[in-house]
């Protein structure tokens, strides 16, 4: 059994790796464009964002690479450390024009991009309570961005609530820490003096307010991804675009995170607002945020965007600059054409 686990261990990533190299260039030689061939990775990590996104509904999920993924279906199992815990205690009420995305870059600024590395981050507090699983979500999504293995929060009615809505209320289960929980470490946010907070270029952590960025002119905003493509994210940000035009040197995408949130948003007249504003509409999916297709970037273009990583040759050119926001933010910058703190 040893011997066929590290032989599984070394030929199975390994075989993965070459497979993977070996399909790349044959598309390449076809005439397919490189960028083309590595979708389906892309794709891979994509889902791996969202499985993470699972721990806001009280489960353990975390991501998995290819490799993690190729042992697991040789063997039928996976291992993995049982991570120590920050607790991240957040309380008090949000400011005008301040959301959930603003916390997480906050935290992630305040920790480093690997200031959790392979920890949990168990997310609670009055804020925590008062919030919405979509913006429970974005906290989930964005936790590995400081290292962590998840983000984890108490199940509790809003978990039930949310699972009813998807058909799945026998699925909901008290999840909760107990009383005698030890922490590594405990923070503590007043998250009524956080501001509207911008990473930028080329690492997450990288992060200041968004008023101290009032001379960074745009090219493009990209408003969706796993991390704000909701439809509570399209809301916020048609909101602030009904009526009013994008500048005319900025190129506004929108991108719903799923079929459902692209038909609701067109059923309550959001896709409308958009378009009208001067943006386009592009189908469910990461989008631009890959660099793969649509809103790729130009040599020394600079992309305000709501998706959740902005490492250098994310958006497919490494020599674009991207920043990182929330869906207000980004709305009222790309009317502005330079990034705008939301509050005014």
């Amino acid at each position: 059994m040893t011997t066929l686990f590290y032989s599984v261990m070394i030929v199975v990533p390994a075989a993965v790796l070459l497979a993977s190299v070996v399909y790349t260039m044959k598309k390449h030689s076809e005439g397919q464009s490189i960028k083309k061939s590595l979708r389906m990775n892309a794709a891979t990590f994509a889902v791996m964002v969202l499985l993470v996104a699972g721990c806001a509904m009280g489960a353990f999920a975390t991501g998995m690479g290819s490799t993690d993924v190729a042992v697991a279906m040789a063997l039928g199992k996976t291992w993995l450390k049982v991570p120590s815990t920050f607790k991240i205690e957040v309380n008090g009420e949000f400011q005008k024009g301040v959301y959930a995305k603003d916390l997480i870059l906050h935290l992630i600024g305040e920790i480093g991009a690997d200031g959790a590395t392979y920890r949990a981050l168990e997310f609670c507090g009055s804020t925590i309570e008062n919030m919405s699983m979509a913006d429970r979500f974005t906290l989930a999504n964005m936790a590995v961005e400081a290292g962590a293995k998840a983000g984890l929060f108490v199940s509790d009615e809003k978990t039930r609530e949310y699972l009813e809505k998807q058909g799945r209320g026998d699925k909901f289960t008290e999840i909760k820490p107990d009383e005698d929980a030890v922490y590594e470490r405990i923070i503590k946010i007043d998250a009524s003096k956080l501001e509207p907070t911008v990473s930028c270029p080329h690492t997450v952590d990288n992060t200041k307010p968004a008023k101290a960025l009032k001379d960074v002119k745009i090219n493009q905003v990209f408003i969706g991804t796993c991390t704000n493509g909701r439809i509570e994210d399209l809301r916020i940000a048609a909101e602030i675009l009904k009526g009013k035009k994008v500048n005319p040197d900025v190129r506004l995408i929108v991108v719903p995170a799923s079929k459902q949130v692209y038909l609701q948003a067109m059923d309550e007249g959001l896709l409308k607002i958009f378009v009208e504003s001067g943006g386009q509409i592009l189908g469910p999916g990461c989008g631009p945020c890959v660099g793969v297709h649509a809103g790729t970037l130009g040599d020394g273009e600079v992309c305000l965007a709501t998706q959740n990583r902005n490492f250098q040759g994310r958006m497919g050119n490494t020599k674009g600059f991207i920043y990182l926001c929330s869906p207000a933010t980004a709305a009222v910058s790309a009317i502005n054409g330079y990034i705008t703190d939301p509050r005014g």
